[in-house]
């Protein structure tokens, strides 16, 4: 009895915080603090911890970033999403000025809302490195379930999987376009924070974890 109560608690536990990390994965969110995380706000006015979720709420926006850089890994989590809602992830961002420029952002976004019909360009669609490289579309579920999705920054390589399809793969050396670059020189960094973007919309993250890579 004793046992099968454990195992009740530890299904209970997996299904509000997600399923463990994989082996080599180390875990960036406990579900219960924004230990491991900072803003140059504060971040508790941004962004909330309530039934294992980390939650930013509608309204708000901001970057919460790790409190550790990273170069090369491998960013798995899960994501949720309101109708026509915006967020994104932030890698390789020095910690100061727009993710999405001076780092890069990789788009969430419910890109089939009314709301965007006509206004979108191909790289701002879910899965994209922003305003850069466009995404694979139509692999995201619809608003209000959960996504999983996993991000690779190996050197150059940036690859995107949502939903176990690879939506995004590119070769970040390929960009030599001038003003591409200077409008997006985080193109060219080997490191920085890890940032969930928030756009003033409603999006809440779970099962969050990293692999660092060689």
């Amino acid at each position: 009895m004793r046992n099968r109560l454990c195992l009740i608690t530890l299904l209970a536990a997996i299904s509000v915080l997600g399923a463990p990390p994989e082996p080599g994965f180390v875990s960036l969110f406990d579900g219960e603090t924004l230990s491991g995380w900072q803003s140059p706000a504060k971040p508790q006015d941004r962004y909330v911890v309530k039934d294992g979720l980390l939650t930013a709420p509608p309204g708000t926006g901001g970057n919460l970033i790790t409190a550790k850089q990273y170069a090369n890994f491998v960013f798995r989590f899960e994501y949720r999403i309101e109708p026509g809602g915006n967020s994104g992830i932030g890698i390789r961002y020095p910690g100061t000025g727009d993710s999405a420029y001076v780092g890069m952002e990789i788009q969430i976004l419910d890109d089939t809302h009314e709301r965007y019909k006509g206004m979108l360009h191909s790289e701002q669609h879910t899965g994209s490195i922003y305003d850069v490289v466009p995404a694979r579309t139509r692999f995201q579920k619809p608003a209000g379930e959960w996504n999983e999705e996993e991000i690779l920054a190996d050197g150059n390589h940036i690859r995107v999987t949502l939903n176990g399809v690879v939506i995004t793969d590119f070769d970040l050396s390929l960009v030599k376009e001038p003003e591409v670059l200077k409008k997006h020189p985080g193109l060219r960094r080997p490191a920085g924070y890890i940032g969930i973007l928030g756009h003033r919309s409603r999006a809440e993250f779970r099962n969050i974890r990293i692999r660092e890579l060689p």
